[in-house]
């Protein structure tokens, strides 16, 4: 009893001490006005309308998956030609919806995502799995895991270009090259066994398939510089509008007609030419060192270079004393 009195006692003699500590309060009308308009504006943000320009690429990238997919599908079914056919066709959607999400200005991160994620399925898994179906599953385990190392070389290869696309501190010349094969470059590589097969002019080897499937995945990941072509392009020439559409129109007609003879011959042709963007690559290596070095030289030479007034000013040193400096 005597505590709960001396206990009044003293509250009774400082209210104001209690009164300060609840001076503001936790339901201030400001606070909650405050905090519902933020709600408001994520919500607003969350459920804004989205542009259909930014939902195109997507959609594109979306029909490649769905291409390979079936392409998946079709190989199982003993359907090879379609098959290749449709590996083919989400590598022709994945070389332009990037393209088009640049011309209407519809990138966004969502796109490069999940244009990441369809790639590593239509030239990673989709390649490995047919030509394990098609030949190496007659090498038991062995060839299991040479397709499985094909299709995991394909999501390191992908997971390093996102990584070093954002590296602020790359040349300006480094975007016209890749680092090792792109992964459609090396699906539509891998597969020259099956061209061949077609064409009707040699069965290729299993251990000669599994060999060569392990040689295009360590290109992928490899520190190879390839050309991109990404500014190939751009701009046409007046002059060479007509020989481009000439070109073109030749292409895919000798691309239906022949197909195998076209992909077999592309596939060596690229091959025989990784070399010469390895050489590029170094030349451009050996500019910017020259650059480089011309620059420290000149350095000195201008911090050297005083006139007759001006007299020669010893560097400042914090271990000297400050009238010597």
């Amino acid at each position: 009893m005597v505590n709960r009195r001396s206990w009044l006692a003293v509250a009774a003699r400082r209210p104001a001490r209690y009164i300060q500590r609840m001076r503001t309060s936790p339901f201030d009308p400001r606070r909650i006005d405050e905090r519902r308009r933020r709600f408001i504006e994520a919500r607003r943000q969350r459920f804004r309308a989205i542009p259909v320009r930014t939902l195109l690429p997507n959609l594109i990238t979306l029909l490649a998956l769905c291409a390979g997919l079936t392409g998946i599908k079709l190989a199982f079914e003993g359907k090879l030609e379609l098959a290749l056919a449709a590996i083919i066709f989400a590598a022709a959607l994945d070389g332009i919806d990037g393209r088009v999400a640049r011309m209407i200005k519809g990138q966004s991160r969502f796109g490069a995502e999940l244009d990441s994620l369809a790639d590593f399925v239509n030239f990673g898994c989709a390649p490995g799995l047919i030509l394990y179906w098609w030949e190496l599953r007659d090498l038991g385990n062995v060839g299991w895991i040479a397709a499985m190392v094909f299709a995991i070389c394909g999501a390191l290869r992908l997971a390093r270009f996102n990584v070093m696309i954002d590296d602020p501190n790359r040349p300006v010349w480094a975007g016209d090259f890749f680092m090792g094969v792109p992964a459609p470059a090396g699906a539509l590589t891998v597969l020259l066994p099956i061209y061949v097969d077609l064409l009707g002019l040699v069965k290729t080897p299993a251990t000669l398939t599994l060999l060569y499937t392990l040689a295009i995945a360590y290109l992928m990941v490899s520190r190879l510089p390839v050309f991109s072509g990404k500014r190939v392009g751009k701009r046409v020439p007046p002059e060479m509008v007509l020989p481009v559409f000439v070109l073109v129109v030749l292409f895919f007609a000798l691309l239906i007609a022949y197909p195998w003879w076209v992909l077999s011959i592309g596939t060596v042709c690229y091959l025989a030419g990784l070399p010469f963007g390895w050489l590029s690559y170094q030349e451009h290596l050996r500019k910017d060192a020259e650059a480089a070095a011309g620059g420290t030289a000149e350095a000195p030479a201008s911090a050297g270079d005083h006139t007759m007034d001006e007299p020669v000013r010893p560097s400042e040193d914090p271990e000297r004393p400050a009238r010597l400096n």
